[in-house]
């Protein structure tokens, strides 16, 4: 079974804070970053990753071994998220943005791949959007989504997203009824029912959500849901519309960002590639971590 204090410490231990500069007006934050050097030669562009709500970068510990064999790979905690601060704000996708582009841009990173999951697509979409603006000057060489709401219509909310969706945009009281069983019980029904997901891994995950009483943030972080509704065209657009080439790789039991999602975007975009996890739900690099680095490789290799 999993240490989940130990895993969490282990992967803190593996990464660094920034003080990077963020939203409008500008204000400085400090955000948990890793920058994982190539396990071998350094063969491949970086490849930048982006995580989901309401978890982080701890979410990709398991692969990052194989994702970094050939290249550098470089994760952050959005704001409100993970080890990076969680202020009582309201939380943009242009403030997470700023975040990953601020990150890329102190490393002086040129040309990336990019991964991404979940909140991560929608944050990579306006990354994308803003590059093909020329307002990011980066070069994405290539580019991976995996399962996320980017069709929010096709999306079915959870009863816990749901509620959140339903409570003001505050951070809630000290008293906030959302504890480590609830959270995890929320997780879990994420996954595919195939697949029986260490006890330890969903206590690290609930761990880093409630760091800093990060739980209470919940009905203000999850705003990017409403924010995803008004500007889709502009997140979903500019993924299926970026001419760096796509690929897809979906858990296919996800009964959240259910798996006619990836068809309509592969629809939309005959020439991305779609490779279907059978059995794995919407965490795939938690659920099936050997087979989601084995579908990544080829993708972004």
């Amino acid at each position: 079974m999993v240490d989940p204090e130990q895993a969490v410490r282990a992967w803190e231990a593996e990464g660094v804070y920034r003080d990077l500069t963020v939203g409008d007006p500008p204000r400085r934050q400090r955000f948990f970053t890793v920058d994982r050097a190539a396990g071998r030669s350094q063969m491949l562009e970086p490849l930048v990753v982006i995580h989901g709500f309401p978890t982080s970068s701890f979410d990709f510990h398991l692969v990052i071994d194989e994702l970094s064999r050939d290249r550098r790979v470089l994760l952050i905690d959005l704001l409100g998220y993970g080890f990076s601060d969680k202020p009582d704000l309201a939380y943009t996708i242009d403030v997470q943005a700023d975040a990953v582009a601020a990150f890329v841009a102190e490393l002086g990173v040129e040309e990336l791949a990019l991964l991404t999951h979940d909140l991560g697509d929608t944050v990579g979409g306006e990354l994308l959007a803003r590059q093909m603006e020329g307002r990011w000057p980066v070069r994405v060489s290539r580019r991976l989504v995996t399962n996320g709401s980017i069709y929010i219509d096709m999306a079915r909310l959870s009863t816990g997203q749901e509620l959140l969706l339903s409570l003001p945009d505050e951070r809630l009281g000290p008293d906030a009824p959302i504890n480590a069983d609830g959270m995890t019980a929320s997780l879990s029904a994420t996954f595919s029912p195939e697949h029986a997901v260490d006890p330890g891994e969903l206590t690290a995950l609930w761990t880093l959500v409630a760091r800093a009483e990060g739980h209470r943030n919940l009905p203000r972080l999850i705003r990017y849901i409403e924010e995803r509704r008004r500007n889709e065209r502009r997140f979903t657009g500019a993924i299926e519309g970026h001419p760096s080439p796509l690929s897809v790789v979906w858990g296919i039991d996800d009964p959240i960002a259910v798996s006619p999602m990836a068809d309509e975007l592969c629809r939309r975009r005959p020439d991305a590639s779609l490779t279907r996890l059978e059995g794995v739900g919407h965490y795939p690099m938690i659920e099936a971590p050997v087979r989601f680095a084995a579908a990544v490789e080829p993708a972004l290799g």
